[in-house]
């Protein structure tokens, strides 16, 4: 019950939140385990059923398969698992650029938590027709990152928005770089799209 406090918390009263995770001070492995893996199995299973067996229609021609929502699902595993650590390293590293005090297991927390509305939007990935409403979620996520910057990295707050702005731009960038690597290896080709 305890993610099911947090998760809420995170969604409904961030500011607030980031005073109790601040304290808590959770080492990243514990967040990672405890939180982002059990979370990132909810766009995974969304997209699996959703790709899988549900399916989609593009011009009028259905398309589903196992094959096809296994592939998904992964893709939307390993981009929540690694999204986490990328957006946290790029963070941390950045943080003595802006003032604010280095702590790699924050930087996890930060971002782990931030996570939540993509992680609860995924649920939109079962229906594919409303797969984009999972990516408008993750804007909220940053909402939620711009919101802890100070408590969880210490950054002062004149600087807060080029530090989040600097380390969005950063991470975006690397994070299509992976988006277009897995994309390559797990779904490449149109018989990977048809599911042959």
């Amino acid at each position: 019950m305890e993610i099911i406090n947090r998760l809420k918390n995170v969604l409904v009263s961030p500011k607030t939140e980031w005073q109790t995770i601040e304290a808590e001070n959770s080492p990243h492995v514990k967040v990672f385990t405890g939180y982002v893996v059990p979370l990132a199995l909810i766009p995974a299973v969304a997209a699996f059923i959703g790709y899988g067996l549900i399916g989609y229609s593009v011009w009028g021609v259905h398309i589903s398969s196992v094959s096809w929502g296994v592939r998904q699902a992964i893709v939307q595993y390993v981009a929540m698992l690694s999204g986490v650590y990328i957006t946290a390293f790029v963070i941390n590293a950045l943080a003595d650029n802006f003032g604010a005090k280095k702590d790699f297991n924050r930087a996890v927390s930060l971002v782990a938590y931030a996570y939540t509305p993509m992680f609860v939007g995924g649920l939109f990935y079962l229906l594919p027709s409303l797969s984009w409403l999972a990516s408008l979620a993750g804007l909220y996520g940053l909402y939620i990152i711009y919101t802890g910057l100070q408590p969880l990295m210490k950054v002062q707050s004149e600087k807060q928005a080029s530090y989040f702005v600097v380390s969005l731009i950063v991470t975006v960038a690397v994070s299509a770089a992976l988006m277009l690597i897995l994309a390559a290896v797990l779904l490449r080709g149109a018989g990977g799209f048809y599911g042959l």
